[in-house]
């Protein structure tokens, strides 16, 4: 695969060559032309520290994926954006389901990676994850996307322990007038989105949009169809209001609906036992609405008060489980002294599930209503200002099963010339448990037990379940080498303990589910320790005027080991075989002559290990044709150098993976 890698490589840098030769006397449209590479050092972030700072100077290892960007990339989704990130990790287990994770601890339910829209949380605390197929921001609305590898639990708070992505859509104000976009080819079936916005007197502005599609299924390993189509409908709005030079309010909302199907690996009856795979259909809908007041007296000083409600439901019909959450958040940004900026903030949450009992998962109880209390502060402090500072911080939180946990860091930024910068940590995280991981009943599987007695084989949720916690160094360093080139690396070594294990128990007779049967339980506890570390390098390359190159490459190793009184045989070898050790990609952007771009991404994904999955090479390009000012053409392929592979099949998972496949669509869109 490295050697079909290279040969696509090679075969697009002749092509772009040549492209570029025959543009040589003609201009590009400035509404084509990339960003430099000393924009992009300059943008603004906010995940970091919840204050604005220019990506040059974050003090961890982050990555922006700009507008420009996702417009470029021919994605149709969010987790295909994803895969332009060193260091993340995205495989797709069906047309509407990934696992997506950061530096290790890949599955279905990533519970170390926190997931966020516009600082609306979407993980979900019933299996400690994020639902993908539930979740949709249409690629014209986003602004950019921030991606955080490593911990940023002293701003975010647990489960930020491997990562944070932090979705950020457009304002109002800059998606004026209208929009519509189209698209259908061999897979994406058919999509469109609609979205119109105006003013509102003489300071405000809004927004509302409407989207939805069809995706076609993909193939079981047996080459028949995986009966996995997914569909998905959604809508929404926007609306800001400035009432005055300091105070401005933004309110949204949205609502979701959609199917997908899926194959599982199901119990039918317990006697006569039999457990044989399933062909059904997801389910999954919500709504969600968000409120934002914020003040601003100067570019260091800044208050702001959010509050959102989410409603939401998922299921298949081996599960169901409601969650509503109310959250508020309250922070300010100070200037404190000449050599002092502090960032503080007050929290509250309260999540409800109500979890469907059938045969196969059950919790006990049913319901649950758990509250989050929190607090957090950061203080950046100037040792030598422009050149040298210390940043110092921690998250307080009470949380429903282990009451009060503390996550704080300390990170230095050494800035020895306006072109370099380096900068060190060391930080502490926690990741909760799930209701899942303290109170489900998961019966796997029914199969013939001793004297003609059904066995079923169950896992239980454990109610002393404990965190899970990190302690974790990272350094990195970025330098602007040239006007147009840019290159940033990262290194870090974490320690892991308290991991969940799958721990057996004694077998007996159980009266219910009826008949009679033996079971054989399983339990959850946390008897693995181990480390992790790695690097990741990425660089951008400014070749010519009109051709940008963004090569990166990422290393990753784990060492678990199970505790003293551990017996579980599989969490060890799964976890270590459940993220590829290597990674590479290639992308490049070039702008052609009369108003056309082409885009080209190569991604190399080494082997998984357990169970065995071969390494493959994706690649994907766009070719993009701007017909007027207002109607653009995209032609996109994807997964172009194979027909069909897989990319995961963890322990984790709730469904059977199917074959991702190769596909192509064509996307017309206009402004109006």
């Amino acid at each position: 695969m490295k050697q079909v890698l290279m040969r696509a490589v090679a075969c697009e840098c002749v092509l772009l060559a040549l492209a570029l030769l025959a543009a040589q006397a003609q201009s590009a449209p400035p509404d084509l032309v990339d960003l430099q590479i000393e924009d992009l050092m300059n943008l603004d972030v906010t995940s970091a520290s919840k204050k604005v700072q220019k990506l040059a100077k974050v003090p961890a290892a982050i990555f922006v994926i700009t507008k420009e960007d996702i417009n470029r990339s021919g994605a149709t989704n969010l987790p295909d954006l994803l895969r332009m990130v060193p260091g993340m990790d995205v495989a797709q287990i069906n047309p509407s389901i990934w696992a997506i994770s950061a530096r290790g601890f890949n599955g279905q339910y990533s519970k170390s990676l926190l997931v966020l829209i516009d600082g609306r949380s979407v993980y979900t605390p019933g299996f400690s994850g994020v639902f993908w197929d539930a979740q949709d921001v249409p690629l014209d609305l986003m602004e950019r996307i921030e991606i955080i590898r490593g911990p940023g639990a002293a701003i975010w708070g647990a489960n930020a322990v491997n990562g944070v992505i932090n979705i950020i859509t457009k304002s109002a104000r800059d998606t004026q007038g209208g929009l519509a976009v189209g698209s259908g080819g061999t897979l994406d079936h058919g999509s469109g989105m609609a979205r119109y916005g105006g003013l509102i007197g003489r300071q405000g502005a809004y927004r509302m949009f409407a989207d939805g599609f069809e995706t076609g299924h993909f193939l079981t390993p047996d080459h028949q169809s995986g009966k996995d189509d997914w569909y998905r409908y959604h809508g929404g709005f926007r609306a800001e209001e400035d009432f005055s030079k300091q105070d401005s309010l933004t309110v949204e909302g949205e609502a979701v609906s959609g199917n997908a199907g899926e194959r599982d690996n199901a119990i039918v009856s317990v006697s006569p036992p039999v457990t044989a795979v399933l062909n059904l259909r997801a389910t999954f809908s919500g709504w969600d609405v968000l409120a934002r007041w914020k003040r601003t007296t100067s570019s260091r000083s800044q208050t702001s008060l959010q509050a959102y409600f989410d409603r939401s439901y998922h299921g298949d019909g081996t599960y169901g489980l409601g969650l509503n959450t109310f959250d508020l958040d309250f922070q300010q940004h100070v200037d404190w002294g000449q050599r002092q900026d502090l960032v503080w903030g007050l929290g509250y949450r309260i999540n409800s599930d109500r979890a469907a009992t059938t045969l196969r998962i059950s919790f006990h109880p049913a319901t649950l209503t758990a509250q989050i209390f929190s607090a957090f502060v950061q203080d950046e402090i100037a040792i030598r200002p422009n050149r040298l500072y210390l940043t110092l911080g921690t998250k307080l939180e009470h949380e429903y099963y282990n009451g009060f946990n503390w996550q704080p860091t300390a990170r230095v930024t050494w800035t020895p010339t306006d072109r370099n910068m380096f900068w060190a940590a060391v930080s502490g995280a926690q990741s909760t448990p799930s209701q899942a991981g303290a109170f489900i009943r998961f019966n796997v599987s029914a199969v013939p037990g001793p004297g003609n007695l059904p066995a079923l084989i169950s896992v239980f949720g454990n109610r002393n379940i404990r965190n899970e916690h990190l302690s974790a160094t990272d350094a990195g360093f970025r330098k602007q080498l040239t006007k147009g080139v840019w290159f940033d690396a990262a290194a870090f070594f974490d320690w892991h303990s308290n991991l969940t294990t799958v721990e057996p128990g004694i077998p007996g007779l159980e009266a219910s589910p009826p008949p009679e049967h033996l079971l054989i339980p399983f339990h959850f506890g946390n008897l693995v320790h181990g480390d992790t570390y790695g690097a990741e390098l990425f660089a951008g390359v400014k070749l010519a005027s009109r051709w940008t190159l963004s090569p990166g490459y990422t290393y990753f190793a784990m060492h678990l080991h199970p505790d003293a009184g551990s017996m579980d045989m599989t969490v060890v070898p799964k976890s270590q075989g459940d993220s590829p050790k290597q990674q590479a990609q290639l992308r490049s952007q070039v702008n052609l002559p009369r108003h056309w771009q082409w885009t080209t991404s190569a991604f190399f994904v080494g082997p998984l290990f357990d169970p065995k999955i071969p390494s493959y090479t994706r690649l994907d390009t766009n070719l993009s044709w701007q017909l007027s000012e207002k109607i653009s053409l995209d032609l996109v392929g994807q997964n172009l150098l194979q027909d069909l592979h897989q990319e995961y099949s963890g322990a984790d998972l709730t469904v059977l993976p199917s074959l991702v496949r190769r596909s192509a669509y064509a996307r017309l869109t206009w402004w109006f």
